[in-house]
């Protein structure tokens, strides 16, 4: 199974991501961090990930693979993060088959409408546990 961690800016998100997920997950989990610049990816791996990369490439390439995606909601947004998610990057995390879990922002102008406003660690504490709730799903339904 593998989780991928997308984020940007200075990775605060992902940061906090990795580290309330790395000692929950099976040892047969592979998590990868993928930062959109090497800050982002410096701070997921010095808060427990163990395999990480940088830019639109890596994004592309680990993206196709991941049966597990998390990240800002801005992942899935040409030209968010002040621009450091090229169209190339959006599109290749939304056409994904993985399983995505994203955080919302009002920093990329997104609301979901029904969706009740919380906090940032309100926000992360549910991605964690839908990440773990999915991760159990999945791994059942693989021989």
């Amino acid at each position: 199974m593998r989780l991928l961690i997308i984020d940007g800016q200075g990775g605060g998100i992902g940061s906090r991501l990795v580290s309330a997920l790395a000692p929950c997950l099976p040892a047969d989990c592979v998590v990868v961090c993928v930062g959109t610049n090497v800050i982002a990816t410096n701070a997921m791996l010095k808060a427990g990930g163990r395999m990480g990369a940088t830019g639109e490439n890596a994004v592309r390439y680990n993206a196709a693979r991941a049966d597990l995606i998390l990240g800002p909601i801005g992942i899935i947004l040409a030209n968010a993060m002040l621009g450091e998610i090229t169209p190339a990057m959006a599109a290749a995390v939304s056409g994904s088959d993985a399983v995505k879990i994203l955080i919302p922002s009002a920093k990329c102008s997104v609301y979901l409408a029904g969706a009740q406003p919380c906090t940032l660690e309100e926000s992360l504490k549910s991605a964690v546990s839908l990440a773990l709730r999915e991760t159990g799903r999945l791994r059942g339904a693989k021989p």
